[in-house]
């Protein structure tokens, strides 16, 4: 019974938290000043790499390149733990990810890009540029973005790269 319960729960969490991996407006939100104070990321080189390579892509494609934003890194590198620690490249509790950047940066929309398993960026952003979905964040109606990169029990790395609009 416990893992019945258990398991009606987890479904319930995942199918609210799975709905959109691409959120487009902010509803309901009052006008309080919801900003919050950041630590300073630290990038690795591998981050800014992917950082440059999806800005050199966008400029490629005629775009805007997009500015880092510490909240998004700060969320990033939570969701590459949650995948790390459940074996599992997902896009689970997006929902508050996108919930987290609404209210501390003010986000308008929020998309995210995920990875396994690449040794490079240059590999995992051609990976990213060769999905429809996925090429369709890099290139959509964003202001800013966070990256994470980390290496995974196995020794593979997950990558996570959240979208913004502000």
């Amino acid at each position: 019974m416990k893992n019945l319960t258990y398991m009606v729960w987890l479904m319930a969490v995942t199918v609210i938290s799975l709905t959109s991996c691409s959120k487009d407006s902010i509803e309901d939100l009052d006008s309080a000043d919801l900003t919050t104070a950041v630590t300073p990321v630290s990038y690795s080189d591998l981050e800014l790499d992917v950082l440059d390579l999806v800005n050199a892509y966008r400029v490629q494609q005629g775009l805007s390149e997009l500015q880092p934003v510490n909240e998004g890194s700060i969320q990033a590198a939570n969701h590459n733990d949650h995948m790390i620690s459940n074996n599992e490249v997902c896009h689970d509790y997006f929902g508050a990810r996108y919930q987290a950047l609404v209210q501390s940066v003010r986000a308008e929309a929020v998309s995210e890009n995920v990875g396994y398993g690449y040794h490079t960026a240059d590999a995992v952003v051609n990976a990213w540029i060769n999905s429809p979905g996925h090429r369709e964040n890099m290139l959509g109606n964003f202001t800013h973005f966070g990256v994470s990169v980390k290496e995974g029990k196995d020794g593979k790395f997950y990558f996570t790269n959240i979208f913004v609009r502000k």
